[in-house]
């Protein structure tokens, strides 16, 4: 454990967005700011619109050692990136999370193993998909049924089990012109996943998510439960080399499991809520984050 005199004369911006004012964030916000507290640390609230992108400037604050970035303000952390700030997570880690087509391109790429997935052709605004006929070769490749996600979604509000054609066609009707993923659905992880809390190169926690409602998404805001669950070495090798392929610090990641248990990946969140794994385990993400900050800012 670092001592606290380690910690002293280090000061941060935990970056946050100025219009997302919901207890269950603000919440989040308090327990890192609590955490630096507690280890000497000033780390001070700012919000995406108190930090304009101002083109071109020099460094805002010397006095800044880093900014913790919980947002998906991925412009903002680029500009403080550029500004010579340490970033954490950084901007392009924050990017490829929050748009699950890239996730799934970026892992696709180091032979992470995941569900088969379809990545919709790109529409525009004012255009609209006028014909659905790449939906023949969708569902070709994966057959029903099939999972359709909004590439930009949390909390599994934005993921649809679709089991026939005019459940398609009305799931895309749904989501009108937002990019959407077409995936298999797996049927061996109908009703549970696995989250893991990966912090710096190590698993910190694990819980089992699962739903006891017939929903095929085990997410706690809809009605899932949860366990603690301790996971295997393969799992923890699994969830760290995701988070080192896309390049971040700490994150949540999502398995779910195959036929035999095999490993898919789900998802990688790279500011995962971790309030529920704490209630479920007793474990603080927010300490494990900052003192992972702290070592890599005094090893720089």
């Amino acid at each position: 454990m670092i001592e606290l005199q380690e910690y002293k004369d280090m000061t941060g911006w935990l970056v946050v967005n100025e219009f997302l004012n919901q207890n269950k964030f603000n919440e989040i916000h308090s327990w890192l700011l609590e955490a630096a507290s507690s280890k000497g640390i000033s780390l001070q609230l700012r919000t995406n619109a108190q930090i304009l992108i101002d083109l071109p400037i020099g460094k805002l604050d010397k006095s800044v050692d880093f900014i913790l970035f919980w947002d998906k303000d991925t412009k903002l952390a680029h500009y403080l990136e550029q500004m010579g700030y340490p970033v954490f997570n950084s901007s392009q880690a924050i990017g490829i999370c929050d748009d699950k087509s890239l996730t799934h391109l970026k892992l696709m790429g180091a032979g992470i193993r995941m569900p088969r997935t379809v990545i919709a052709p790109k529409t525009f605004d004012n255009i609209g998909y006028t014909n659905y006929d790449f939906l023949k070769a969708v569902v070709e490749k994966l057959g029903f049924s099939m999972v359709v996600k909004e590439v930009f979604g949390s909390f599994g509000q934005q993921v649809h089990l679709v089991r026939t054609w005019e459940e398609l066609l009305n799931t895309m009707t749904l989501t009108g012109t937002r990019p959407v993923i077409f995936q298999e659905y797996i049927e061996t992880s109908f009703g549970r996943d696995i989250r893991l809390q990966v912090v710096g190169n190590k698993v910190i926690a694990g819980m089992l998510r699962f739903s006891e409602n017939g929903d095929f998404r085990a997410n706690l805001s809809i009605g899932g439960k949860m366990k603690p669950y301790v996971p295997t070495k393969e799992q923890s090798e699994l969830a760290v080399r995701c988070c080192e392929i896309i390049g971040l610090d700490f994150a949540g990641v999502d398995l779910l499991f195959g036929d035999k248990d095999e490993l898919l990946v789900c998802e990688v969140n790279s500011n995962a809520h971790f309030k529920n794994i704490y209630d479920c385990t007793g474990i603080n993400a927010a300490d494990a984050i900052i003192e992972h900050i702290h070592k890599n800012i005094i090893n720089t």
